[in-house]
């Protein structure tokens, strides 16, 4: 493909060379650069890849895209500036891969909490029907049962490269639909700009990123670019910013909620250890729906589920029969089986709103105790760890404060930031370090009919410091101490 075809509908200089030339791969990781390819100079929070270019040209780079000045390039190198690298690698994924998002429906998911448990449930409704489904979001990206053969660079929402790489494989593979979480980051640093959004879901908004953002209302407005690019949203109005999203929306809007009136509304709830279930409303149209997962958060994700899947014209009784066949998604009000007498719950939960929802959830299954096991990120919002703290004090009967992925700040300090904000409560509190430890002291202490939350780490299998990454799974963990005390 030529040069100016890649670059189609974005303004750029040639500085050197012509944009008639030929381009078989293109890159912004040096390290993955193959003979005849453009190299996207991209200039980062962290990393400013100009730093590369002369790195990718020995490579095989045979033209650049840059962002600002790059010196010593050879004369035969063709050399494109642009405004912004970042937003025009997006444009130029897109265009190298056939724009593979118009080709089957791409639903994408933003909010605070939730965005993997609704697109799980949307994906397993999907597959119930006989829908071959693609999944790009926090736990892995894949087709069905198989992952996708792509490096995971970013947590949840791949980079633009990367992302149009996956919507290529999965068009390939005959996919139908494509469900993926969309994080603000993601939305501010443009890797799903160019991506043909059919539907956007909004979950909720809560303190989470500010180290990213800086406000609420930049954390807000990052999310609410999803709602100009999607044809139909569908937002949660029960939460406080719902009607932010609402008019800054251009798309067609629906809504689903509990407490206000709403396209998509949970009526006669009920809550057991077991799930819940509630009477679906739509415009009169009532439904029962049985889900195995229990808390009130999971009728809001249940309930962003449907409207999605009813949005793509499936029936609500098929979906209602899709939604009672799912189980707990991994990491998210995962429960350990045990011989104990007591409930063992880990849960992703690593925000405020995160922490109160899993916490009052399980407050109002039982009328025992209930323990808490958390910490904090390292090198993230430190605002949010005293209110952590005292979230975890009001609803717990004990807590065990401990280290999360400390990255690279002091863990002891991280618990410190924690236990000012406990210390507002009358809730008796553990510091320990070592989140081994720490899990093994709150099932020690736990009692029949009792509740453990292990909250912050759901799904992930390591643990960051400064000087290492070590293998470390709640769920194992919990498992050993379970099986051998």
């Amino acid at each position: 493909m030529k040069i100016k075809e890649l670059l189609n509908n974005i303004p750029y200089e040639i500085i050197q060379g012509s944009d008639e030339n030929e381009i078989k791969n293109i890159s912004w990781d040096s390290r993955q650069v193959e003979k005849q390819s453009l190299f996207i100079c991209v200039k980062g929070k962290n990393v400013d890849r100009h730093d590369y270019a002369l790195t990718a040209i020995e490579k095989g780079a045979v033209a650049l895209v840059i962002q600002h000045g790059v010196e010593n390039i050879p004369k035969d190198v063709t050399i494109i500036k642009v405004k912004d690298s970042q937003a025009a690698m997006a444009v130029i994924a897109s265009q190298f891969y056939g724009h593979p998002s118009r080709k089957f429906n791409l639903i994408g998911i933003t909010g605070t909490n939730g965005k993997t448990s609704v697109s799980y449930f949307i994906s397993e409704i999907l597959e119930s029907l006989g829908k071959n489904v693609g999944i790009i979001g926090t736990i892995e990206n894949k087709i069905g049962k198989q992952n996708l053969n792509v490096e995971k660079k970013n947590p949840t929402t791949p980079d633009s490269l990367d992302l149009q790489s996956s919507f290529s494989e999965m068009f390939k593979n005959s996919v139908t639909d494509v469900v993926m979480e969309v994080t603000s980051i993601g939305l501010d640093h443009h890797r799903v700009d160019e991506s043909d959004f059919d539907i956007g879901v909004f979950t909720n908004l809560t303190q989470d990123h500010l180290d990213e953002h800086g406000t609420m209302e930049n954390y807000r407005d990052a999310k609410i670019k999803l709602f100009k690019m999607c044809r139909q949203g569908l937002i949660n109005i029960d939460d406080s910013y719902a009607e932010d999203f609402i008019n800054a929306a251009t798309c067609r809007v629906l809504t689903y909620g509990i407490h206000k009136e709403a396209d998509y509304k949970a009526e006669d709830i009920s809550y057991s250890l077991e799930g819940v279930s509630f009477t679906l409303n739509h415009h009169g149209e009532k439904k029962e729906i049985d889900l195995k997962i229990p808390g009130k958060f999971s009728v809001y994700n249940a309930l962003a589920a449907i409207g999605s899947c009813h949005a793509l014209g499936i029936p609500l009784d098929d979906i209602a029969k899709g939604i009672s066949s799912i189980h707990t998604v991994r990491g998210r009000f995962e429960t350990v089986p045990n011989s104990k007498g007591y409930m063992v719950v880990v849960d992703y939960a690593h925000t405020p709103d995160g922490l109160e929802n899993i916490l009052s959830s399980v407050k109002a299954l039982t009328d025992k105790k209930v323990i808490s096991v958390f910490g904090a990120g390292g090198d993230r919002d430190k605002t949010k760890r005293p209110i952590m703290g005292e979230i975890a004090g009001r609803l717990s009967h004990h807590c065990v404060i401990t280290s999360d992925n400390p990255r690279t700040e002091d863990p002891e300090g991280i618990l410190k930031d924690i236990e000012a904000g406990i210390k507002k409560t009358d809730c008796p509190y553990e510091l320990v370090v070592d989140r081994k430890e720490a899990i093994y002291s709150a099932l020690k202490t736990a009692e029949p009919g009792d509740i453990v939350v292990i909250a912050g780490k759901g799904h992930e299998t390591y643990q960051i410091f400064k000087d290492k990454t070590i293998h470390f799974d709640d769920v194992e963990v919990a498992k050993e101490f379970l099986e051998n005390n």
